[in-house]
């Protein structure tokens, strides 16, 4: 029997391309599809993207939303606003530092309107499944990251297309070591990946993002040296 069809949300970063190859035990990965709202990292995540779907050998598209840049005006978007700085201590603090440098790169409703033009691309595809990275560590502070917001966004998507369309997030129980750990074991191709929310020649070692990777890597580093 075939496996349902999905839509990739490949944003070129650790989680989503995680989510890529974990899905394919239950989906057929048929189109990724990158957004590129002027977010300051835009290009690199569109390379990113690019070379994972090539990976895939799946078709790639770019879709332009720029009223979210205009909407937000935050520090994801705004060249003229400084992203936050933490250190590896800070990350867990969810009720002070964590949750500052989240609310500084917050877009308002990035999540709904990504996955709601992503499901448009389903639905014209007779795909069954929108495939995003989502994941408890970053739920801690973002809720769009979280189980609840699938099951709510997946109650609506039921009404909203004939047929159906689901959000499945893969790595939706994991923290990030362990993302890190069974996208190896899948044979994702971690190299492409761009995780900093900026977009230079090299990743800033400074933002949220880069500090969450960074760690990730290092602990999964440690428990694979563990385990020889």
């Amino acid at each position: 029997m075939d496996k349902p069809r999905a839509i990739l949300l490949l944003s070129g970063g650790l989680d989503s391309v995680a989510a890529a190859y974990l899905v394919r035990d239950i989906a057929e990965p048929v189109l990724a599809l990158t957004m590129d709202y002027g977010q300051k990292a835009g290009k690199r995540e569109l390379g990113a993207a690019y070379a994972v779907a090539q990976r895939l050998g799946i078709p790639h598209r770019t879709l332009f939303l720029p009223f979210l840049r205009e909407a937000a005006g935050g520090a994801m978007v705004d060249p003229t606003k400084q992203l936050p700085s933490l250190t590896a201590e800070e990350l867990d603090d969810v009720d002070g530092a964590a949750r500052a440098s989240a609310a500084a790169v917050w877009i308002p409703n990035r999540n709904g309107a990504l996955i709601a033009v992503a499901a448009t691309w389903a639905e014209a595809n007779d795909a069954a499944y929108v495939v995003c990275g989502f994941n408890r560590e970053e739920a801690q502070t973002f809720p769009d990251n979280s189980a609840g917001f699938i099951e709510a966004t997946n109650r609506a998507l039921a009404l909203s297309t004939r047929n159906g369309v689901q959000v499945v997030a893969p790595t939706i129980d994991m923290d990030k070591t362990e993302i890190v750990r069974r996208a190896r074991a899948a044979g994702a191709p971690l190299d492409l990946c761009w995780s900093c929310y900026l977009g230079g020649d090299d990743p800033c070692g400074r933002c949220e993002s880069c500090l969450r990777f960074r760690r990730a890597f290092d602990a999964a580093d440690a428990e694979a040296l563990r385990d020889r």
